[in-house]
């Protein structure tokens, strides 16, 4: 059976000797064990001249046999590695039914580093000490792609923009396939409220990472965001219509934002006069649960009765008068001129 398989990233070696000991390991192993079963060419992959291991993205339909012997090889070269990361999916009618993330544990003094800072940054109240072990590894590796996005994560969060952005600058400078860093710059061109500037870099974290990642839809409802503080209502249309369509799973932090978006892509819709396609989106919206979302159902429940009046439905002076008993001063305002 042939299922469809998802495999991007990147290694670093750091030195000739590390890239020799790799290169040699990897070629040995693919004609003495492996043969045919390894999905890419030792000259596809590897990148003399960089001292690394690149797969920009390879998307095909495989076995599950050379799925796992592909990690698996993949998985040995990371020991070799000094920094970097290689996600892979296995996908059935869908589904996610394989997923292996391959970085490298060694006893490398960057890597222990990097892999300490990582662990600090999840930790509330320990910013200054991922700060310095983030550091620690950029110092022992000065091409370290991935401890500069985490410092800059962890200046973000100390609200040292300027330094936020200089780390995310050299990150993508470093290896521009990480999405995180793009996000991360969007995330401070948002909070100067530089929503122009933003976008493009939201486009990239798109671009860069895929529909099986959280990051992806939170990146989808971002930019939508953006678009809407611009008041660019066809594009922020085309976001939410995608994020409010998918499927998310329980586990998955961009739900909470579901009743939102369908709320703003409602709002959105009326602004574009698509009236009839708003009363469908705010019906969805007040039939999703929602818990500290920040939403007024009130609100949602005046536009719905707005959006109703505009497309000649019925039922509009119902919403409004629910939405004044429930508080809303717009529809207390608006049940003046019924």
């Amino acid at each position: 059976m042939y299922l469809k398989t998802i495999i991007q990233g990147r290694l670093e070696f750091g030195n000739i000797k590390s890239y020799e000991k790799v290169t040699k390991m990897f070629l040995q192993r693919i004609e003495t064990y492996y043969k045919t079963d390894v999905l890419f060419k030792f000259e596809d992959i590897f990148k003399e001249e960089e001292l690394a291991l690149e797969i920009p993205r390879y998307v095909n339909q495989v076995t599950e046999k050379a799925f796992k012997v592909t990690t698996g090889i993949l998985a040995y070269c990371t020991q070799f590695a000094v920094s970097g990361s290689i996600r892979a999916w296995l996908i059935k009618e869908g589904e996610v039914v394989g997923f292996e993330t391959l970085e490298p544990d060694s006893d490398k003094a960057a890597v222990q580093s990097f892999v300490k800072g990582r662990k600090l940054v999840k930790e509330k109240g320990r910013e200054s000490e991922a700060l310095s072990a983030l550091s620690m590894a950029i110092e022992k590796y000065d091409r370290h792609a991935q401890a500069y996005e985490r410092r800059a994560k962890v200046n973000f969060i100390m609200k040292n923009y300027h330094d936020a952005l200089r780390d995310y600058d050299k990150c993508i400078l470093l290896d521009s396939s990480i999405p995180t860093a793009y996000y991360g710059k969007a995330k401070i061109y948002i909070q100067r409220g530089d929503f122009k500037e933003a976008i493009p870099n939201l486009e990239e974290s798109i671009k860069k990472s895929i529909a099986l990642q959280t990051l992806y839809w939170k990146s989808r409802k971002l930019k939508a965001d953006c678009h809407i503080e611009l008041k660019e209502w066809a594009k922020a249309a085309f976001d939410l219509k995608l994020f409010t369509a998918r499927k998310f799973d329980k586990t998955d932090p961009n739900l909470f934002w579901m009743r939102k978006a369908l709320y703003q892509y409602g709002l959105v819709l009326i602004e574009l006069n698509e009236f009839s396609e708003a009363v469908i989106a705010f019906d969805k919206a007040l039939n999703t649960q929602g818990k500290d979302d920040g939403m007024d159902e009130a609100e949602i429940l005046t536009l719905r009765g707005i959006a109703k009046q505009k497309a000649g439905k019925t039922g509009y002076i119902k919403d409004i008068k629910d939405a004044a008993q429930k508080g809303g001063k717009r529809a207390k305002s608006l049940l003046k001129n019924l």
